[in-house]
């Protein structure tokens, strides 16, 4: 049998299908791995519809052995964090591989090629174009379900990276805790004297309709909330509305809130998800016929949520402000009958966000981390 591997680059939309195709095979029946919906991957890799290529120039490449596909890799270059950040990285992403690190190997040169061809110094992945793309290898929790903002991967991938040079550049931690070991007493009284000295006010949601006008302000605010974080890249206009229209329709309206100052100022905002990962695995990748009932259904009725992203503005990041949203949740978590609470990848150096949760009994149950090696070693 042949062992050549030959390493294309993915243009067409056959090939490009096929790409987001891949882990379907190599995870399939898999009980933990969390399908995409392939549309909605085939569009983040659409120039003509993803405002990230505005910024960013990414390519994507497919392993072949004896004619079928052994793996995949998206090699993706941020001028954006180049040229702001002061930042000579050559990122890879949407990385899926057969165990054969020669197959890893073959695919990361393309990356290498990349980064060389733009002097770049270093690599780093897996991560996606932007800080609101999946990020990281999992390397602890292979024995829980993934989520859908969440790429998940079998062992090998840490140990191809390692045995290829490649050191950690950042760790994620991902945590749950029960519903019911959430005690209102902790927050509900003094989410009223914040309300009261600060003058603040919390905006909630009944329809999605409601939400839009917020959110162009949101994004702002998540800009200035996240920009010190040594991983940030700050999230352009195009993108705000790609963004808008993406995510916003998969969120209970309830689930999004917004705290407002005396002058209707935001500081803050939260966005939960539902728990939609029983229902993707239902989907299998495709919204018809059935994905699109079964994602409603999980809208509707899960008994799950995703803590996704909560922001707040500095100068109020240390003023409890976190007290007057985790009330609100509690009541509409309480009345939905919600009984788990994940929390998504958060950077092991984003001690502010690890502060909003040391009154809850949360258990980290899984790690993830991105990888860098210097393009001079390679």
């Amino acid at each position: 049998m042949d062992s050549t591997i030959n390493v294309v680059e993915a243009k067409t939309k056959k090939q490009l299908l096929e790409y987001v195709k891949f882990p379907f095979s190599l995870y399939k029946n898999h009980p933990y791995w969390v399908p995409p919906l392939i549309n909605d991957e085939l569009e983040t890799f659409d120039q003509t519809k993803n405002p990230a290529f505005d910024q960013a120039e990414a390519y994507f490449f497919l392993a072949y052995r004896n004619n079928k596909i052994v793996g995949r890799i998206a090699a993706i270059v941020n001028w954006q964090e180049i040229k702001v950040q002061q930042k000579p990285k050559v990122r890879f992403g949407w990385w899926d591989v057969i165990d054969d690190i020669n197959v890893t190997k073959a695919l990361l040169e393309k990356v290498y090629e990349l980064g060389k061809k733009h002097h770049l110094s270093y690599v780093e992945g897996p991560m996606g174009f932007s800080n609101l793309d999946k990020v990281g290898v999992l390397t602890e929790g292979f024995d829980r379900m993934g989520s859908m903002i969440t790429w998940y991967n079998f062992p090998y991938y840490k140990d191809h990276l390692e045995q290829l040079g490649y050191v950690k550049e950042k760790e994620y931690f991902e945590s749950l805790f029960s519903f019911s070991d959430v005690h209102p007493d902790s927050f509900s009284k003094i989410s009223h004297l914040i309300e009261q000295r600060y003058g603040l006010r919390i905006v909630t949601f009944t329809k999605t309709k409601d939400i839009i006008p917020y959110v162009d302000e949101m994004f702002n605010l998540f800009n200035t909330s996240y920009e010190k974080l040594a991983s940030f890249v700050a999230v352009s206009e195009r993108q705000k509305e790609y963004f808008k229209k993406k995510y916003i329709p998969f969120v209970n309206p309830e689930y999004i809130l917004f705290v407002l100052d005396k002058e209707n100022k935001m500081v803050a905002f939260s966005i939960v998800m539902p728990g939609f990962s029983e229902a993707l695995k239902k989907a299998n990748g495709r919204l018809f016929p059935f994905g699109f009932y079964h994602l409603l259904q999980a809208k509707k009725h899960s008994k799950e949520v995703l803590f996704y992203l909560i922001g707040i503005e500095p100068e109020y990041q240390n003023k409890g402000v976190t007290a007057i949203i985790f009330r609100e949740y509690y009541n509409v978590f309480k009345e939905k009958g919600i009984t788990l609470c994940n929390r998504t990848p958060e950077l092991e150096e984003n001690n502010a966000i690890h502060n909003l949760w040391k009154n809850f009994n949360s258990t980290v149950d899984r790690r993830r981390r991105t990888y860098r090696i210097e393009l001079e070693n390679v």
